[in-house]
């Protein structure tokens, strides 16, 4: 299903990023169409994060989630791109649970890309929709923010197989693939705090009809 594409530029999300960061403490140094990205505030504080310990993102059996991602040798940036893959799966998740409130994205995320996720799922859930098909993320990319610890995490999306299905009637909504599938995500990641062991996603932009991401 296309998503609307936020219309901020690439160096300008990355310029914000690295002053969010700052004003976040980012560990010592230096911040559509699943619809609208604003601020926030951090949601409560997880608890350490060993794998009994983390939310359940399983996915219905009709609904594939992929990643064809390179895992980065630098362990700080495959921790980060860890998260951010949790974080999409997260969302997956509360919208096929239908759950606006669902814990897997608030345990990957803070701020603005909190209040994303709920907006999308919310969004869905309003519509009568749950997602089945196949989601796929590739091309991944990780950088460091300017001089701060944070890592910005880019990857394409194609959702010309991700369909909506009516929650009610069972129908699939099949589109046919055009430019709209194809996006770019960038995720700001916030490494760990204090008895935090796991990346958040502190911002999120998504791009429309990037033309660089058709495979």
């Amino acid at each position: 299903m296309a998503r609307r594409a936020l219309t901020t530029t690439a160096a300008a999300f990355a310029a914000t990023a690295a002053l969010l960061l700052t004003a976040c403490g980012g560990g010592g140094g230096t911040s559509e169409d699943i619809k609208g990205a604003g601020t926030g505030t951090d949601s409560p504080s997880a608890s350490p994060s060993s794998p009994s310990s983390r939310p359940d993102v399983s996915l219905p059996s009709d609904l594939e989630v992929e990643f064809d991602i390179t895992k980065p040798s630098d362990a700080r940036h495959a921790a980060a791109l860890e998260s951010a893959q949790n974080y999409i799966l997260a969302l997956d998740h509360g919208i096929t649970a239908q759950d606006p409130d669902d814990p897997a994205y608030r345990f990957y995320s803070l701020g603005s890309a909190t209040k994303y996720a709920k907006s999308q799922i919310q969004a869905w859930v309003d519509d009568d929709w749950t997602a089945t098909g196949s989601d796929s993320y590739y091309r991944g990319r990780t950088d460091d923010v300017g001089t701060s610890k944070g890592v910005l995490v880019t990857m394409c999306r194609d959702q010309s197989k991700f369909y909506g299905k009516n929650v009610k009637t069972k129908k699939i909504r099949y589109t046919k693939e055009s430019l709209n599938d194809f996006q770019q995500f960038r995720l700001l990641m916030k490494p760990p705090q204090g008895s935090q062991r796991v990346w958040k996603v502190l911002q999120i932009e998504v791009q429309g009809r990037v033309e660089d991401c058709r495979r």
